[in-house]
């Protein structure tokens, strides 16, 4: 029997034995689980499906991958970056549904993996890591998006814990989550150093969906109301006033995994182009007979795996025990952007068919426009970079 053959990529440096051997039964359980799945439209149907996909990740051990902690259910005790972008890149090729699952799942949790005490570990991430629970990251205000600290949302100190007042809006998994990890502000300082961050179970009362939120590659998302929404202190996440610094380490670890979403649907795009220009005729000949057929595939090729090289880069560095703000940002600068342009090329190329409702490309033409903007947009990329090398 012949051994399946993992990609060529993955014999770059930055990769192990083990993310090889990952990458095989992962493709293996995606084409399997996976292949079957359509692209859903209305607000109900997209719900359910993402409820059963996060059942069946979980049910396949993936999600043990998206939280840290083998007592508390994770393939281990610190988060395996290189595996978590793995599991993005190829859910993404597969179906943009399951990979939103994902990675909601290690995002909403991920405050929880890095900071939560005994207790919270103890309660939330064994659920997620078994897909019993879906997660959700609440950090985004109606004034408050790329500027963090201008966040309004309040969290008052009341006999024995919290109350909180204000507004959360673009949050993943609204609606349908069952806990949410929320930032407010609790005043021990001006700015960024005056914020906390809160685990809200989804049945609190003075908790409520005041809006849900449709967007051209559909996803759960909402707009939460706190009105006087009650927890209790032991629902801190960290130290009072951590609150900032919870978020930017938490967005540091996924950050990275967005840049492997935006290779995922980037490779899908080639994928489909190459088959195409093989296929498609044209003139008494192949689509890929001619010299401008062959530049793009060539452009789309050389862009993808430029992306693929930061954003390994920047796992490899993280797995290592590094820093990697600056690494980070710049993989997912260039993987989001060097991906809309393979897609777009990639429906000139398909022409008409390219831009049919239902086609693949045509999916992941609305799936990648998202990811230029969520986690902070490419111009807040930009900035972080440029201040980081002025720094040095």
């Amino acid at each position: 029997m012949t051994r399946p053959v993992h990609p060529p990529e993955l014999d770059w440096p930055f990769f192990e034995a083990r993310h090889r051997d990952f990458k095989v039964r992962l493709d293996a359980w995606s084409a399997q689980h996976l292949a079957t799945h359509e692209s859903e439209q209305d607000r109900a149907s997209v719900d359910q499906a993402c409820l059963h996909l996060v059942r069946l990740l979980g049910q396949g051990g993936w999600l043990r991958h998206t939280v840290a902690g083998q007592v508390h259910g994770g393939a281990q005790d610190v988060l395996d970056t290189r595996e978590l972008c793995l599991l993005r890149e190829t859910l993404a090729f597969h179906h943009g549904l399951a990979d939103f699952a994902l990675a909601m799942q290690g995002l909403g949790s991920g405050a929880i993996s890095l900071f939560g005490d005994a207790a919270q570990k103890a309660r939330y991430l064994p659920r997620v890591a078994q897909g019993q629970a879906v997660a959700a990251f609440a950090l985004s205000e109606p004034e408050a998006g790329s500027d963090v600290a201008a966040m309004s949302c309040q969290a008052q100190v009341i006999d024995g814990g919290y109350e909180l007042n204000g507004r959360k809006t673009w949050i993943s998994n609204g609606g349908i989550a069952d806990f949410y990890v929320v930032f407010a502000r609790t005043g021990e300082a001006p700015g960024a150093k005056g914020i906390s961050a809160f685990v809200v179970d989804a049945d609190a009362a003075g908790l409520s969906i005041e809006e849900r939120i449709d967007v051209v590659a559909p996803h759960p998302l909402a707009t939460l109301r706190f009105d006087r929404c009650r927890v209790g202190l032991g629902q801190r996440i960290g130290e009072a006033g951590s609150g900032f610094k919870v978020a930017m380490a938490t967005l540091d670890v996924f950050r990275t995994s967005v840049a492997a979403a935006a290779l995922g649907f980037a490779r899908r795009a080639l994928h489909e182009s190459l088959h195409w220009a093989r296929t498609r005729p044209m003139f008494g000949q192949r689509l890929g007979d001619f010299q401008l057929t062959q530049s793009k595939l060539a452009q789309m090729a050389t862009a993808l795996d430029a992306a693929t090289l930061l954003t390994y880069r920047a796992a490899w560095l993280r797995d290592q025990g590094q820093r990697i703000t600056r690494e980070a940002a710049m993989a997912k600068m260039t993987a989001t952007e060097n991906a809309q342009q393979i897609i777009d090329m990639a429906v000139q190329l398909h022409g008409g068919m390219g831009v049919r409702k239902g086609h693949i490309v045509e999916s992941l033409y609305r799936e990648i426009r998202a990811l230029r903007i969520y986690e902070g947009a490419t111009e807040v990329q930009q900035l972080i970079i440029g201040k980081d090398l002025l720094k040095a």
